[in-house]
């Protein structure tokens, strides 16, 4: 019990660690005000666009797709997507915070800490590490996109209306029924677009693309890479994706107020333990019931380590960061949902490991 509980502790204490830092840096005037925005579309522009560029590029091995996997996973992301939707609608009234509490009912921190969290659940067996690893990178090539284009959507998607003498206006000034919002579809287009992950993931599948149709069209045994044939490019990227995730979660730290928690307790209350209880139980939940009950699906020790990590992993840092670069959302909501889920999600991923763990479905 105590190596499950480390192995909790040891992936997700230092995400809690590296935001109270900044917090502490912020409190004693070392991080200011202009930093932390300098900061902020630092990370969102350039070090995690990086990020996902390099892991997706990386990805070595595509003939052995476990494409069971692959379609559960999208599956069960697009079924909380739906969940989410209406909960955000049915517990949250003030549509600056709806788009942030929905974002966090299906956005995981998969794309930062996936790969790390999946090494420690590995186990100790010779060239387990490498094989989870392989289906982390592949699981990411896949649901990372939708992750960020239905990111993308959940914040767009509310807004509150602009005023005119107190009464709600749409888009052409003229007086809105209340409680209805018309969708701006372009606006929704042009987030997702625009949005420099999603850009950064696009770059991504056209190299590692490019790369293999050397290899399968065109017969190069050797194929062009950015890492061997342009050596300075790629450790320029990969220098970048290094600094994305410890650089986020400091700059999250600083903008953190404690003082903000009171005005919405409850939907931060909502958005943890759906994030932390209810989207680990349906996503690795239904897993285990289709793949040890039925015929359906077929899982193991190797992708069980992904489902945990795509699944019971607090909401993305980037999260915080995509609220306050997209339409009008409560910025302040989303940091602090990704600081209380990730306090939260040492508990909740004990509970998910030691359960795992004790059917015999993860190595020890």
């Amino acid at each position: 019990m105590f190596t499950i509980f480390m192995t909790a502790i040891n992936a997700v204490v230092p995400i809690v660690a590296l935001i109270a830092l900044g917090y502490f840096l912020k409190r004693i005037g070392f991080l200011t005000k202009n930093f932390l925005e300098i900061g902020n579309k630092l990370v969102f522009d350039v070090a995690l666009p990086c990020m996902l560029f390099i892991n997706i590029y990386n990805i070595q091995d595509l003939s052995q797709i476990n494409w069971g996997l692959v379609i559960f996973s999208v599956i069960a992301i697009l079924i909380l997507f739906g969940f989410g939707w209406v909960t955000a609608i049915l517990t949250t009234k003030d549509p600056r915070r709806r788009g942030p509490v929905f974002q966090c009912t299906f956005l995981s921190n998969f794309a930062i800490i996936g790969i790390s969290l999946a090494e420690a659940l590995a186990g100790t067996a010779e060239g387990a590490v490498d094989i989870v690893n392989g289906v982390v990178a592949i699981i990411q090539a896949f649901t990372v996109p939708i992750f960020n284009i239905l990111a993308v959507i959940s914040l767009s998607v509310f807004h509150a209306p602009a005023t005119a003498n107190g009464q709600p206006v749409d888009e052409n000034g003229l007086i809105a029924v209340p409680g209805r919002q018309k969708i701006n579809i372009k606006r929704v287009v042009l987030n997702i677009v625009e949005n420099p992950m999603i850009i950064g993931i696009a770059l991504g599948l056209i190299f590692l693309g490019l790369r293999y149709a050397e290899v399968a069209i065109w017969g190069n045994p050797a194929p062009f890479t950015i890492k061997e044939d342009l050596t300075f490019v790629y450790t320029i990227l990969d220098d970048l994706r290094v600094i994305a995730t410890p650089l986020a979660l400091i700059v999250l730290g600083g903008q953190f107020e404690f003082s903000a928690v009171k005005g919405m307790t409850k939907e931060i209350i909502v958005a943890t333990v759906f994030r932390d209880l209810v989207a680990p139980i349906l996503g690795v939940g239904c897993a285990v019931l289709l793949s040890e009950f039925t015929p359906l699906l077929d899982f193991g020790q190797t992708e069980y380590p992904a489902l945990i990590t795509l699944f019971g992993t607090p909401v993305a840092v980037s999260s915080a960061i995509m609220a306050g670069s997209i339409g009008d959302n409560d910025e302040q909501l989303a940091g602090q949902l990704v600081v209380w889920t990730s306090v939260a999600s040492v508990f909740t991923l004990f509970a998910i490991v030691f359960v795992l763990m004790s059917m015999g479905l993860l190595a020890v």
